[in-house]
C-alpha cells in the first residue's frame, strides 16, 4: 500500500482575485482522482462539461455553489473579477448547469425579495388579503401563503422587467463532491480561505492511496438520504412519515459501521421527537432500531413510564427488571451502565424489593461564600481561592485533556487509512468510532511508555513548541501555555496522568468531558505531602447555588476517588449583604495538598 503527501499546495493565494475557482478546482481534481469509481457517467460528463467552460463562467458557477441557497438574483451575482453577470451566465444556462427561468413559489419570492419590494410586487394580493399598509414579513406571509401555493415565473409575480432569477440545476452534484471530499456536509469552500488566512493550521498527514470517506457509492447515497431526512425532521416533519423512509442498514452489500452509526443517530432523533409529540407507541418501536448509545435505556425509561399507566403490574416490572439486568450485563459505556443501575433500583423499589446502594462513596465537598455579585461563579471561585504559593487556573476539559493530546499526538494522527483523507482534518475520521483505539494500541502503548521511564515532560514541552496552534480534538490552545504546562508537570504525578489518560481512551467522546472546572497548584510544596505520591494539587468542580453534579462529572469524581487523587466540590453561597466587600472564605487555600 502507497502512501502520498497531501498535494501541494492546497490553498490559492487571497491575492488572486478568483483565488475560489483555483480551490473549487482542487476539489474537483481530488475527487475525480481519488473517488472516480463513486462517480456515475453522466456525473462524469457534467464534470467534463464544467472543464469546458469558460473561466468567467465557471467563476460565476463557483461563486453560486459557495453561497446559501440554489436560487439567487442575478442583480446580486456581480462581481468585478467576473464582469457582466449575464454574459457569464449564457455557457452555464447552455450547459445545462443553471436555469434562467426558474418557477418560483411563494417561500421562493419571500427569499428573494426585500419587503418593499413584496409590497409593491404583491400589492393587489396584500389588499384582497385585507393586509394592513406597512405589515411586517412574517404578517404578509401568514396572510399570503393559504391563498398563493401555485409556482410562476418571477415576472408573474409582478416583479418588474429588470429582475431575474437563476437557479443552479447542479447542487445536488456538488454537494455530492463536496461530500466525497471532505467526508462530511459541514464543511465546505471556506476550509481554503480559513487555513489561507493562518486562521485554521492543520497536521500534514500522509495519505494512503485507499484512503477516502466511501468506498461504495450506495454509501455516498446512503448518506446524503440520512442527511436529507435530518433536514426534514429540523424542519418539522412528522417522525412518522421520516421513518419508513430511513435506508435500511442491514441492505447494503458490505456494512459500513460509520455510516450505521449516523442511521443510529437519526433515528433516535426520530424516537426522541416522536415520545415529545406523545406518540410513545412509534418512539417504542423506534427505539430498539437505533445504536446511538442512549438508545437502549431512552427505551426502557419509556417502558418504565408507560408501566405506570398499567396500575405497576408485577409481570410488566419484572420483565423491564429482567431486561435491565440484560443490558447491565454487557454496558456499551460507563454512562448506560450508571443509568441502568439507577433503573434497576427504581424497579426493585416498585416491586417492593430490596435494592443496593447504588451511590458510590460521596466526594469531599467544602463550602465557600461570595458576594452576590461576584460575577462568573468559576472563576469567582479562581480568585478567592488562589495565592502566590498556590495558583489556582480554569481548565475545564482542557488540561487533562490537553496533555493526553500533546503526549499521544504521534497516535492520534498515525496515518492509518481511512482516517484522514483530505487536508482539512482537525482530527481523525475514525475518533470516535469502536475500533480507535484498538486500531493504533500499539501507538498508545508507545506514547503512553514515555509517562513510565520519565520521557514525558521534554515530549511535551516540545510539542507544545513544536504543534502549536495546529487543530486537533483534545488541544485548546488558548488555555493550555507555557506556564501551565510547567506547574502541571511539577505538581501531577506520572501515574495520575496514565490514569486520566487511560480512561480517556475507554471513550474518548464521553470522557472528555464532565472533568472539574479549576485545578490549584502548589509547585513549592514538600515532594513528601500527605497524598503519598508527590501529587500537589487539587481538582475543584465548582457548584453556585441550585447547581447540581451532572452524570458525567459524578463518574469522574468516582473514578478520582479511586484513583487516590485529590479532588473536590466546592459550593458556592452568595453572600447578598457583601456588595463586592470581603466576604466569608469558606476553606481558605492551603500552604499544602491534604
Amino acid at each position: 500500500m502507497n502512501s502520498v503527501p497531501p498535494s501541494a499546495p492546497v490553498t490559492a493565494s487571497l491575492d488572486d482575485p478568483r483565488y475560489y475557482l483555483i480551490n473549487f478546482r482542487f476539489v474537483l481534481d481530488w475527487v475525480v482522482a481519488r473517488n472516480g469509481d463513486l462517480l456515475s457517467d453522466q456525473e462524469h460528463a457534467t464534470l467534463e462539461r464544467l472543464g469546458a467552460l469558460p473561466e468567467a463562467s465557471l467563476a460565476l458557477l463557483t461563486r453560486m455553489v459557495m453561497r446559501k441557497g440554489r436560487r439567487f438574483r442575478l442583480d446580486k451575482l456581480r462581481y468585478a473579477e467576473i464582469g457582466e453577470p449575464r454574459q457569464a451566465l449564457e455557457p452555464l444556462v447552455a450547459a445545462g448547469l443553471v436555469d434562467d427561468a426558474p418557477r418560483l413559489d411563494l417561500a421562493g419570492v419571500f427569499g428573494l425579495a426585500t419587503l418593499v419590494e413584496l409590497r409593491r410586487w404583491l400589492a393587489a394580493d396584500i389588499r384582497a388579503a385585507g393586509v394592513v399598509a406597512g405589515a411586517s414579513k412574517a404578517r404578509l406571509w401568514k396572510a399570503l401563503s393559504p391563498a398563493l401555493p401555485e409556482a410562476r415565473a418571477v415576472a408573474d409575480w409582478g416583479a418588474p422587467d429588470g429582475v431575474a432569477v437563476v437557479e443552479l440545476t447542479c447542487m445536488a452534484l456538488c454537494d455530492r463532491l463536496r461530500l466525497m471530499f471532505f467526508g462530511n456536509l459541514r464543511q465546505d469552500l471556506s476550509e481554503f480561505v480559513l487555513a489561507e488566512l493562518g486562521h485554521q493550521r492543520f497536521e500534514q498527514v500522509a495519505f494512503h492511496d485507499d484512503s477516502r470517506a466511501f468506498q461504495a457509492r450506495h454509501e455516498v447515497d446512503t448518506y446524503l438520504a440520512l442527511e436529507g431526512l435530518r433536514e426534514r425532521l429540523d424542519a418539522g416533519e412528522s417522525p412518522a412519515v421520516l421513518w419508513p423512509e430511513v435506508p435500511d442498514g442491514t441492505s447494503a452489500p458490505t456494512p459500513n459501521a460509520w455510516l450505521e452509526a449516523r442511521r443510529g443517530r437519526l433515528i433516535f432523533r426520530l424516537a426522541r421527537e416522536a415520545e415529545r409529540q406523545g406518540d410513545e407507541r412509534l418512539a417504542t418501536e423506534l427505539y430498539p432500531h437505533s445504536g446511538h448509545p442512549e438508545a437502549r435505556v431512552r427505551g426502557l425509561r419509556l417502558a418504565e413510564r408507560r408501566s405506570q399507566g398499567e396500575g405497576d403490574s408485577e409481570a410488566t416490572l419484572t420483565a423491564l427488571l429482567v431486561d435491565a439486568r440484560h443490558a447491565l450485563a454487557a454496558p456499551r459505556d460507563a454512562a448506560e451502565a450508571q443509568a441502568l443501575v439507577r433503573l434497576e433500583t427504581r424497579l426493585n423499589r416498585r416491586l417492593g424489593r430490596a435494592a443496593a446502594p447504588t451511590r458510590g462513596p460521596s466526594p469531599e465537598r467544602f463550602s465557600l461564600t461570595l458576594p452576590a455579585a461576584a460575577g462568573r461563579v468559576e472563576y469567582a471561585v479562581r480568585d478567592r481561592l488562589a495565592t502566590e504559593a498556590a495558583p489556582v487556573h480554569y481548565v475545564e476539559n482542557t488540561l487533562i485533556t490537553g496533555l493526553f493530546g500533546l503526549l499521544c499526538w504521534p497516535a492520534i494522527f498515525a496515518p492509518l487509512p481511512g482516517a484522514f483523507f483530505h487536508p482539512f482534518h482537525s482530527g481523525p475520521a475514525d475518533l470516535y468510532r469502536a475500533d480507535f483505539v484498538t486500531r493504533r494500541r500499539a501507538h498508545f502503548d508507545a506514547c503512553l511508555a514515555e509517562l513510565d521511564d520519565g520521557r514525558y515532560p521534554e515530549t511535551l514541552r516540545a510539542r507544545l513548541r513544536d504543534k502549536q496552534g495546529l487543530a486537533s480534538p483534545f488541544v485548546h490552545w488558548g488555555i493550555l501555555d507555557h506556564a501551565l504546562l510547567e506547574q502541571a508537570l511539577t505538581c501531577i504525578p506520572a501515574r495520575h496522568l496514565r490514569a486520566c489518560f487511560e480512561r480517556l481512551l475507554e471513550d474518548p467522546r464521553a470522557n472528555r468531558a464532565g472533568l472539574p472546572d479549576l485545578i490549584q497548584f502548589w509547585p513549592e510544596a514538600d515532594h513528601d505531602a500527605e497524598s503519598g505520591d508527590g501529587a500537589r494539587y487539587r481538582l475543584i468542580e465548582v457548584k453556585g447555588p441550585g447547581d447540581r453534579l451532572q452524570d458525567n462529572q459524578r463518574r469522574w469524581l468516582a473514578f478520582f476517588a479511586e484513583q487516590g487523587m485529590p479532588a473536590t466540590v466546592c459550593e458556592v453561597r452568595w453572600d447578598k449583604g457583601a456588595e463586592g466587600g470581603e466576604a466569608g472564605r469558606g476553606e481558605p487555600s492551603r500552604a499544602q495538598p491534604s
